[in-house]
């Protein structure tokens, strides 16, 4: 049996990105430190890591992958991380009774937040 151990997202300032997600979903910096790559594990071990490579690339409009993070008060969530630096995302082929906001990271890698509350 195989598992998600880890997400890799390519990222070009690697310290700005390891805080957005550090705070963002609240993981803390693994062991295993490099210049160039960071592996964020949660903090409570329930979940995957996510790990930051710093490899320049370019954010691809519409993105072929993108994570789904789940909020059971999701306007706050929503509110929180773009105080962290996140943006909104505007699509306009989202429906208008969505159960999801689409949100960008600090260089443009998006992501949606799911209110689970309905």
């Amino acid at each position: 049996m195989i598992k998600v151990g880890s997400i890799v997202l390519r990222v070009n300032d690697l310290e700005r990105q390891a805080r957005f997600w550090e705070q963002a979903l609240d993981y803390v910096r693994g062991i295993d430190r490099e210049d160039d790559f960071v592996k964020l594990e949660p903090r409570d071990g329930n979940g995957p890591n996510i790990s930051l490579d710093r490899v320049r690339a370019n954010v691809q409009i519409p993105p072929q992958i993108h994570l789904d993070l789940y909020a059971e008060d999701q306007t706050s969530e929503v509110a929180r991380l773009l105080e962290l630096g996140a943006t909104e995302v505007h699509w306009d082929k989202r429906p208008p009774d969505a159960d999801y906001v689409i949100l960008a990271d600090p260089e443009g890698n998006r992501f949606c937040v799911i209110d689970i509350a309905r």
